[in-house]
């Protein structure tokens, strides 16, 4: 091998580890800004399940403190209204009914 072919081979090999570092530090960016949103993600998401159980230990401690009505009384009530002749639709709600009835007022229903 003469000189100018081994300094050749140095200097492509040179510029393939030039190469390889550009690509490491590339690469350690990306994991870097990986790591990050993935702390912060885990930050958020640690935040979100304390919430979470705040809210629902508000919630457990509302039932608690409601009185103990039944859950269907007013629809009930509603029901009743509406076989008495009245109309319970956002739309003609307490004026009178007429014998048929009413499309806005049966969709409650459903």
């Amino acid at each position: 091998m003469n000189k100018k072919e081994v300094l050749d081979r140095f200097s492509h090999l040179e510029k393939q580890f030039e190469d390889l570092q550009k690509d490491f530090s590339l690469l350690k960016n990306d994991l870097v800004q990986l790591m990050e949103e993935n702390h912060q993600l885990a930050h958020e998401n640690h935040h979100l399940r304390q919430r979470l159980d705040d809210l629902t230990q508000e919630d457990s401690s509302n039932d608690e403190q409601t009185p103990s009505k039944s859950v269907g009384e007013g629809y009930d009530n509603l029901a009743r209204i509406y076989e008495e002749g009245f109309h319970i639709c956002h739309v003609y709600f307490g004026t009178p009914r007429e014998e048929e009835d009413c499309m806005f007022c049966l969709k409650f229903f459903n």
